[in-house]
């Protein structure tokens, strides 16, 4: 069996040196917001090119408390694009606004710069744009039409850690960069952690308070804050791991490169460009016949996910939001999408295996 991810297989390379932060970090005493944090936030912040580098508890939390630090007013606009994981839009209601959807293009699956300035209203505060699969947006024109019309740019780079355009890295283009460490990511740590990127010095010493119940010393709150701390442990072990993060990346890559060259082209694949370096925290191809293409697959012994299959303006917990508008170009992405094998635990011959049974479909 080809399994689509396996944590256990994926983290095996690192469990010596996990050992050893654990118990240096065990040894050390301070759990909470110590040494081990700060490090990582520094480390981070030079790994994207940013100023600064904020430690929260999940990606949402990044997404959430961008947008919480911008200090937009009850009902103010953010557009976000059409086919996002739930997550992007709930940091955007969970602020009190308004997420206005936006469909990607069918070829690169991220937001449509061209279809984002007929969505803009008085009510505009921001634009949410996704590194969807480890791709980045197209941040030239996003940033051109951000600064046209004075919106602030929050970078959901949860998919895309070291993915760039051109020599600069995600993170590091809009006002914030808000990263997911879940353990399947790229960059990925042993449970729930996230953080966010920035090159303004303000905001930086506002997120800091914000994500410590609004303390910048200890049991005096100036802001309502939240408990949103990245774990020191889980900061520790990001260490290990940051350290490879170009390995895994190229692993990826090359993994990816298998798949453009070997699988038929009856199998939409992902777009390469020029100027772009992909990172492929996801491979996906889309097929009329998605379903039964996943069950042949299966039935070779080779497991798959979908990523996603429901869109979110169809999910019950978005019902009132968005029942009159329609987004076919992100229905017919999510109703064909099929992600394949591709974890720094795969190796070569595992995706010519997977590619041998596509074609026989």
């Amino acid at each position: 069996m080809i399994e689509y991810e396996n944590l256990k297989k994926l983290n095996e390379p690192f469990f010596n040196e996990y050992r050893e932060a654990f118990n240096d970090l065990l040894n050390s005493g301070w759990f909470i917001l110590g040494g081990k944090v700060k490090q990582l936030e520094y480390e981070f912040a030079t790994y994207c090119g940013t100023k600064h580098c904020v430690g929260v508890a999940s990606g949402l939390d990044a997404l959430m408390l961008s947008l919480k630090v911008c200090g937009f007013r009850e009902g103010d606009e953010v557009i976000v694009p059409s086919n996002t994981y739930i997550a992007t839009i709930l940091a955007i209601i969970q602020n009190g606004l308004k997420p206005v959807l936006a469909e990607p293009e069918l070829t690169t699956y991220n937001i449509d710069p061209a279809l984002i300035e007929a969505l803009i209203t008085p009510k505009t505060k921001a634009i949410m744009v996704v590194h969807l699969y480890g791709k980045a947006c197209r941040m030239d024109k996003i940033m051109q039409i951000a600064k046209k019309n004075n919106l602030k740019v929050v970078e959901d780079c949860a998919q895309a850690h070291g993915a760039m355009l051109g020599n600069t890295r995600v993170g590091n283009f809009g006002d914030f960069g808000a990263f997911s460490f879940y353990p399947t990511k790229n960059l990925g740590a042993l449970g729930d952690a996230g953080a966010i990127t920035l090159n303004n010095s303000e905001y930086d010493e506002t997120l800091r308070s914000l994500r410590n119940y609004g303390s910048k010393v200890k049991y005096y709150n100036d802001l309502p804050g939240y408990n949103s701390r990245l774990d020191e442990l889980q900061a520790a072990l990001l260490l290990v791991k940051l350290k490879k993060i170009d390995d895994i990346n190229n692993h990826k890559r090359k993994l990816a490169s298998i798949y453009q060259e070997r699988l038929k082209s009856d199998f939409v694949k992902p777009v390469v460009e020029d100027n772009y370096f992909d990172v492929y925290h996801i491979y996906n191809v889309r097929h009329p016949k998605r379903d039964n293409l996943r069950d042949h697959i299966l039935e070779n012994d080779i497991k798959t996910e979908i990523h996603y299959p429901i869109p979110p303006h169809k999910q019950k917990a978005m019902q009132g939001y968005f029942e009159k508008i329609k987004f076919p170009i992100s229905e017919e992405i999510h109703n064909t999408t099929l992600s394949l094998p591709i974890s720094y635990f795969h190796s070569k011959q595992d995706v010519e295996r997977v590619c041998e049974v596509m074609n026989m479909f």
